[in-house]
């Protein structure tokens, strides 16, 4: 036993004197040896898979879960699954305004977007703006955690080329509904309707669809059934962006721009970062005040140019289909 130990520490000197000599080949392969394990992890055939089979637990519910265990806290998933089709098309459309206007458009990839939050972010000399897609955001969800780090936001960026390869759209954005966060340990756009709202993603109004949509950047600190300025703000900004894109609507609005002023928080207004919902008492994420807005709801032009920094808005002046 002795000898083997001996052997042993024999050896990790060895290795260690030839490290010492050879410093740059020896950060080459372990900087070699650090990318072949991040590859091995990016699930290049469990992707392919999603075609017929829907996902179960996803990586962002087992980053809540850890969370939460390490805080001594219980955390109960709600969860559950419903088909794209039995969605009122206002409540898909609102999601897709609100977080991804080009997404049938793309590839996976919003180009312009992510300059503008190059742009921006380099302006503010931090991470103030995101750019993700919907299906970026799926990739992240399935498979990665909410980490900004340079090697997560790569393989991101693999993982959405996949997830763009093997399924269609519809797919995508089905799973998406299925799959992301609406509040603590409430997962899926079923499941939030029926917490919520007490009702099926399936019975939705107009009214509740757009509440859905306008907290899904910060479900964690906002719920859409709260009256707060925040997501009323948010609310109106998404239903100005469906009437720009002449998307039909069940329950039309009469909100014009000095109405939509109105309910912008007093705090965005000043440039200070807006209060949390009335009820709730956290604080929430600096939002700046569009730069651009329609006259009137009536006016019928695109008005999807609206910056906000903390979603992943990507809407453009080309109208989606």
């Amino acid at each position: 036993m002795d000898n083997k130990r001996s052997e042993f520490l024999h050896t990790i000197e060895q290795v260690w004197a030839w490290i010492k000599t050879h410093k740059l080949k020896s950060f080459f392969i372990l900087l070699g040896v650090f990318f072949l394990a991040e590859v091995a992890t990016i699930p290049w055939f469990g992707v392919a898979t999603l075609k017929t089979r829907n996902p179960t637990q996803t990586a962002l519910m087992r980053q809540r879960l850890h969370e939460a265990e390490s805080e001594n806290k219980r955390l109960a998933i709600k969860e559950k699954w419903i088909s794209l089709s039995r969605l009122p098309r206002y409540v898909i459309n609102a999601v897709i305004v609100a977080e991804d206007g080009t997404f049938r458009e793309h590839n996976g990839f919003d180009w312009f977007e992510v300059r503008q939050s190059m742009e921006k972010n380099w302006e503010k000399k931090k991470a103030t703006r995101g750019g993700s897609t919907i299906t970026q955001q799926l990739a992240k969800n399935l498979y990665l955690s909410t980490s900004k780090d340079p090697v997560r936001k790569l393989k991101e960026a693999v993982i959405t080329l996949l997830l763009e390869h093997h399924l269609d759209k519809n797919r995508i954005l089905e799973i998406y509904l299925n799959v992301i966060e609406w509040g603590r340990g409430i997962f899926g756009i079923e499941a939030a309707a029926e917490t919520y709202f007490a009702r099926s993603a399936s019975a939705l109004t107009f009214e509740q669809a757009l509440r859905l949509a306008a907290v899904i950047p910060s479900p964690l600190r906002h719920r859409p059934n709260d009256d707060s300025r925040y997501v009323l703000w948010r609310k109106n900004m998404i239903l100005i962006r469906m009437q720009g894109r002449d998307y039909a609507e069940p329950e039309p609005k009469e909100d014009d721009e000095a109405q939509l002023e109105e309910l912008q928080p007093k705090e965005i207004r000043s440039g200070q970062p807006p209060t949390q919902a009335v009820n709730s008492g956290e604080q929430a994420p600096p939002v700046e005040a569009p730069d651009t807005m329609p006259n009137t709801l009536r006016s019928r032009r695109d008005s999807t140019d609206i910056e906000r920094e903390d979603s992943n808005d990507v809407q453009r002046r080309k109208p989606a289909d």
